[in-house]
């Protein structure tokens, strides 16, 4: 009678502990961003607009940078938050071909993450002298892909599954330690 007692007070503690666990382990993430992951554009655009699924902080005084072919480094203007939605205004520079977004940002509980969106330009950047940023132009994209999730440094977020099979792990040697101390007892 005793084992049954404790065996079911651990599953209950075990359940408890699975069942608290889980809100923590929703973070924030990128949810869309224009432009889009994977997208080709016939023109650059001029602004980039980051949308995530829980209100963010800039990292750093550099929280956007985008990069490509030919070591092509666009100039990024100031970046401005509102809530969960980051925009900056963008100079492209550089040939056409695959670009990267890269973007650091602080969600609202605390954690910094880190990642990309690569994208790609059919067409060689304009010059800087014939193309100046304006927030009032619209980024022109050909394809516009469904939102997908953000990347985030590993070292930024531990993955959820790590956090199940550590809970299944201490449910189980709790089993084992109730099983071989009630085996003493009798």
């Amino acid at each position: 009678m005793r084992f049954k007692r404790f065996g079911a007070s651990l599953l209950v503690t075990g359940l408890a502990l699975l069942g608290t666990a889980s809100p923590a382990l929703a973070h924030s993430e990128l949810k869309s961003s224009d432009p889009a992951r994977g997208a080709s554009l016939a023109t650059p655009p001029t602004q980039v607009k980051l949308t995530f699924s829980g209100p963010v902080t800039l990292a750093d005084d550099n929280p956007i940078q985008i990069t490509g072919p030919e070591n092509a480094s666009w100039t990024v203007g100031r970046a401005e938050v509102a809530g969960a939605v980051v925009t900056a205004p963008v100079q492209a520079v550089g040939p056409a071909g695959e670009y990267t977004l890269r973007y650091k940002v602080t969600f609202e509980d605390t954690h910094a993450a880190s990642g990309s969106v690569k994208f790609n330009l059919s067409a060689p950047a304009p010059s800087p002298t014939s193309q100046a940023p304006t927030s009032s132009q619209a980024p022109a994209s050909s394809a516009a892909p469904a939102p997908q999730g953000g990347e985030t440094t590993p070292e930024a977020l531990v993955p959820a599954w790590v956090w199940i099979v550590l809970a299944v792990a201490v449910v189980v040697a709790g089993i084992v330690v109730a099983l071989r101390f009630t085996r003493r007892k009798d």
